[in-house]
């Protein structure tokens, strides 16, 4: 019998199941001993191959003293309803990744959005908050490497207000000074294979997770031949954009002439 593949969200929980252990410096070993299960198992559950139960996962939490920290990472994978179905597995493996990169045609990015910005594009309050809380993820203890490349329209397309969009691409510049963030301007040209917004987010195991935006929404997948696509794209992309500094400069000249 073929391999079960991994999927998106066993991956992420598996990711924050061997951050949580490895944080409490217990080996795989050690922790079965304690679940009653096998080294194997454990492997097996922090590699995303296989599922385990609720019921585990509350026994995971009882021998890494970790409060009820898995049972909710359970729970946000299985019944999450706070994200559209389209994006409920990506912001788990997000909260995990230590490397997130991501390419934008039209929009600031996400984790970049002011809160301002973000309510001109999302539908409600709710959405707004649950979209801050993401960005805790950029300054959390070790917090992951971003790489971000935004398409050059992304700065002057107006989303709200003269004053929304000032405040937005001062926010770029300020977190373009952060060790952890690497910001890139795409010129305005065709790129090839950069056909849509898409986001990857690599787990301490390697692993990575890609979603891929859409007409009606997108899609989350950790098969190899979309990884393989979306990475070799973004490569391209980081080439031919400009340099994280020339790229501060161009935005410092847009809010200059065009939103003060």
């Amino acid at each position: 019998m073929a391999a079960r593949k991994p999927t998106p969200k066993l991956s992420a929980f598996g990711a924050e199941l061997r951050r949580l252990r490895e944080e409490a410096g217990i080996t795989r070993t050690e922790l079965a001993a304690r679940v009653a299960v096998t080294r194997s198992y454990i492997s097996q559950v922090e590699s995303g191959r296989t599922k385990c139960r609720r019921d585990f996962a509350e026994r995971l939490d009882k021998a890494l003293d970790t409060g009820t920290a898995l049972a909710d990472t359970w729970d946000d994978l299985v019944r999450s309803s706070t994200y559209p179905k389209f994006f409920a597995d990506f912001p788990r493996a997000e909260s995990s990744a230590v490397m997130l990169r991501a390419f934008e045609t039209r929009l600031v990015y996400g984790l970049f959005q002011t809160e301002a910005y973000a309510h001109v594009i999302l539908e409600n309050e709710e959405s707004v908050q649950e979209r801050m809380r993401r960005q805790n993820v950029l300054t959390k203890p070790n917090a992951p490497a971003v790489f971000v490349v935004l398409d050059e329209s992304v700065l002057y397309r107006v989303v709200g207000s003269r004053e929304i969009m000032r405040e937005q691409l001062e926010h770029l510049i300020d977190l373009s000074e952060r060790a952890n963030i690497t910001l890139q301007i795409a010129p305005m040209r065709y790129h090839r294979g950069a056909r849509a917004p898409f986001a990857i987010a690599t787990q301490p195991d390697r692993s990575e997770v890609v979603f891929l935006e859409n007409v009606v929404g997108g899609e989350t997948s950790g098969e190899p031949g979309d990884l393989t696509d979306v990475i070799d794209t973004f490569s391209r992309l980081q080439a031919n954009a400009l340099s994280p500094s020339a790229s501060v400069e161009l935005i410092r000249k847009v809010v200059s002439e065009r939103w003060t």
